[in-house]
């Protein structure tokens, strides 16, 4: 990496005053040096030795003083005779001779004050080496420097001190050659390479592609890339700001001063980029934007890979080694539609599952912990990087970062890699509804609304004191759209589960009438969000195959889950959506069941509610994170009732929950009847797991259910392969309210049944007869939630039951059981 020189302001003796003094020093004694000299120097700039040269004449040596950027002397290029020869050097032998240069453009007044001032759109027209008449002028800027020197084959001359840190002078070369750059420091001197000797980095197609939002891989172009250009290691920087006067790039490899590091605009793109040869791997770095009012403003890389740990907010150049395991699941996680595949979702709070375990730690327990109580999935939040480290990660600060609080993005891929070798799917929360206010984010990023919408009632949302992304915005949509791509291509994610799709959805989302504008059709939709979310899901369908996305969307949008190219009743093609949270089923559910049983006759539709449109959508059922904190209660202490019937109800209620059409999610701690809210300080209570802890075996009986019931689940297709076909599900006793029992068959594609029944009554009811099909000689009981080893009462249909002729539930045989209270039987045939 490069040497760095002393950070200014730091050491007393780098400040620029006594460097411009030790240079004039230094300048004194090389011309006394030349004054007692035998034979004449040769002339760099000429290439012609002059017998009768005689001694410069020494300035005086000015004391120190502070200097502030002194005026031009001239606001246009000017022609000057041709300087005093340089110190003496030694040229090239083999070298042809060059023409006398009579002449040396002078840097102009403008170009000086805008790259002093950070507002330069091309330093690289100023900066750097370019042919004049008579040579090459090479220009440096180097603040703090006490010279610069060009090195290039056979050759090596000073540049003159211009003050304020630019350096020049005009070389007798007929062509631009290669060449580095000496720059004496105070106490150091450092050979480098030349940023503005290089051309961009970035090509046309490119650029193209990021105008008209389609750069699938916007990540490989924008942000911080380490590489190699033109044969020389270094990074290249790049970062869209189209309303910036001027961006330069700030770092630990600057100490933070910005002022040698100007950036140059691509054209019309509105990209910036500068390729910083030495600078690697590690380094910190932040944007410094000279705004459209010509104030500056410190930004972090919207497209930087990895973070510093919060509450630091720098960006880190960062560059993968990480070495992929998980060949063998990739090559199959696309065989089966998720919607058609058993799917059961863990949901965890990465930094408060086990407090203070690292990413690389995780990868040690998580798979281990998911695979023993058989959940095919592990949702996992907060993944991107935000700046609260105890909340659920919603205000997104660095989309494409991994949360430094865990470790670098290798380790996060090694947690990844391990659950896949484990055979466990990994599902991020993905937030592009919207981002926070930070000065050092997205808000305002080059001084103009830019990812937020420029309209200020349609930028602010009402609810969270956040910004709404411009979605209408090509370059805004590529943003977001490869940044979807970025997860699932770069860390093998397998799905995308998005948080507040209904906020994007709808204009008036939270608004009164007055604070929002129609569509252009007069229409409620936000049309621009449709279209993002639309290509997003294409997109990644495409690119991705065996990824699912998954949306939370709490309203009843038609066609969440359906393709983008169907149209719907209402105009619009689906949204192309793999799968939906079911927001409905959850809420009625969950309030059934908050009801005490003698009351839950009144209530019943809330059980059978969901089945009239459960084919609408493909559905997920969430007892997730929202569910069980702010005052909501955990899952089991919502259940009425002492601990008994709590556990009980608890467990009914999972048994129900597995067996509905749906996919199933709960989030951590629901699987062993945490009473307690989740904390981001403690997190699951897992001292109520330790064999110690008296009532142990009640929460040690719910995490085994929850065992058993997702073992039975990936066993018995009926219970997955149609959650989307009506044909997979049918009523045996949906109107039983006076008796809070529920029953209805599953069946899978082959017709194989299975028979559930709820009992959400705190009686025993026996010899309960229920309808059944005629082609089942016999049944017996597979899940029982009133098991003994659950906790329960073991009140249990023990020998296989058998049908008798008797037509019940409009079905032509019927069965007797005995049903225990508060409880879930699962039956299969014998």
């Amino acid at each position: 990496m490069t040497p760095r020189p002393n950070p200014p302001g730091k050491k007393p003796k780098s400040s620029k005053a006594k460097a411009k003094a030790k240079a004039a020093d230094k300048a004194a004694d090389k011309a006394a040096d030349k004054a007692t000299a035998e034979p004449a120097a040769e002339d760099v700039r000429t290439g012609k030795t002059d017998p009768a040269s005689a001694p410069v004449p020494v300035p005086p040596t000015e004391p120190a003083q502070d200097t502030t950027p002194a005026a031009p002397v001239a606001a246009e290029p000017v022609a000057l005779t041709a300087p005093e020869p340089a110190a003496p050097v030694t040229p090239d032998p083999v070298a042809e001779p060059v023409p006398e240069v009579r002449s040396v453009a002078v840097l102009d007044r403008a170009d000086r004050e805008r790259l002093l001032g950070g507002a330069h759109h091309d330093p690289h027209s100023v900066l750097g080496a370019h042919p004049v008449p008579g040579g090459v002028v090479f220009r440096a800027l180097r603040p703090y420097a006490l010279s610069v020197s060009v090195v290039t084959e056979g050759l090596r001359a000073e540049l003159d001190d211009e003050g304020d840190g630019f350096f020049s002078a005009v070389l007798p070369l007929r062509e631009v050659p290669e060449y580095r750059l000496s720059v004496e420091y105070e106490g150091a001197v450092q050979e480098i390479d030349d940023a503005y000797r290089f051309l961009p980095t970035l090509g046309d197609l490119d650029l193209h592609l990021f105008g008209e939002g389609r750069h699938e891989q916007l990540w490989t172009v924008l942000g911080a890339e380490p590489m190699e250009h033109q044969g020389v290691p270094g990074t290249r920087f790049s970062v869209w700001a189209p309303n910036a006067r001027g961006v330069r790039v700030a770092g630990t490899f600057n100490f933070w001063d910005a002022t040698a590091f100007p950036m140059r605009s691509l054209g019309s793109s509105g990209v910036w980029e500068l390729f910083a040869p030495g600078v690697a791997e590690g380094e910190l770095y932040k944007f410094e934007i000279t705004k459209p009012d010509g104030t500056k403003t410190l930004r972090a890389d919207p497209m930087a890979r990895r973070t510093e740990l919060p509450p630091a907010t720098s960006s880190v150049i960062h560059s993968s080694r990480h070495e992929w395991q998980d060949q063998e699941w990739m090559a199959r996680r696309a065989e089966r539609p998720a919607h058609e595949a058993p799917f059961s979702v863990y949901e965890l709070h990465l930094a408060s599952w086990r407090p203070g375990l690292t990413y690389r730690q995780l990868a040690e327990q998580l798979p281990v912990y998911i695979s023993d109580l058989g959940f095919t999935h592990v949702e996992l939040m907060p993944v991107a990087e935000h700046p609260f480290g105890g909340s659920w990660g919603y205000q997104v600060t660095g989309f494409y970062a991994p949360t430094a609080r865990l470790g670098t993005p290798d380790d996060f891929k090694y947690l990844v890699d391990a659950l896949h070798r484990a055979g466990i799917g990994v599902i991020m929360d993905w937030v592009p509804a919207h981002f926070p206010r930070d000065e050092w984010a997205l808000a305002e990023f080059d001084g103009r609304p830019l990812y937020e919408h420029e309209d200020p009632l349609r930028a602010a949302h009402p609810d969270w004191g956040t910004l709404e992304f411009d979605y209408g915005r090509r370059e805004v949509r590529n943003f977001l759209v490869a940044n979807a791509v970025y997860w699932c291509e770069e860390f093998h994610i397998d799905g995308l589960r998005v948080d507040a799709v209904a906020s994007m959805l709808y204009l008036d989302y939270s608004r009164e009438a007055g604070q929002w504008t129609p569509n252009v059709h007069g229409g409620r939709e936000n049309l621009d969000a449709v279209a993002f979310l639309q290509e997003m899901n294409a997109t990644v369908y495409r690119r991705e195959p065996g990824v699912v996305t998954i949306a939370e969307e709490s309203t009843a949008w038609d066609g969440v889950t359906r393709a983008t190219h169907h149209i719907g009743p209402g105009g619009f093609g689906g949204l192309g959506f793999g799968l939906k949270w079911n927001m409905g089923w959850m809420h009625d559910s969950l309030d059934y069941v908050s009801h005490e049983p003698v009351h839950r006759r009144y209530h019943h539709h809330e059980m059978t509610f969901s089945m009239v449109y459960a084919y609408s959508e493909n559905y997920v059922l969430p007892i997730s994170h929202d569910e069980v904190v702010h005052g909501k209660r955990s899952l089991v202490s919502k259940m009425p009732g002492d601990w008994w019937q709590q556990r009980a109800t608890h467990r009914a209620y999972l048994g129900f929950m597995w067996a509905h059409p749906g996919k199933q999610l709960i989030f951590m701690g629901q699987e062993f009847a945490q009473g307690a809210e989740w904390s981001e300080a403690h997190g699951p209570d897992w001292w109520l797991l330790d064999p110690s802890y008296g009532a142990e075996a009640d929460h040690r009986g719910v995490r085994d259910l929850v065992r058993d019931l997702n073992t039975v689940y990936r066993q018995v297709p009926a219970l997955w392969e149609l959650d989307t076909d009506p044909a997979g599900f049918g009523w045996v006793a949906g109107d039983a309210a006076e008796d809070n029992v529920l029953a209805f068959l599953r069946h899978a594609a082959d017709g194989a049944p299975l028979l559930a029944v709820c009992n959400f009554a705190p009686v025993v009811r026996h010899e309960y007869r229920l309808g059944v099909p005629d082609d089942v000689s016999a049944w017996h009981e597979v899940l029982n939630t009133d098991a003994g080893r659950y906790g329960g009462g073991d009140v249990a249909n023990v020998d296989p039951v058998k049908p008798d002729d008797l037509a019940w539930h409009g079905r032509p045989a019927s069965i007797r059981l005995t049903l225990p209270p508060l409880s879930t039987v699962w039956l299969r045939p014998a």
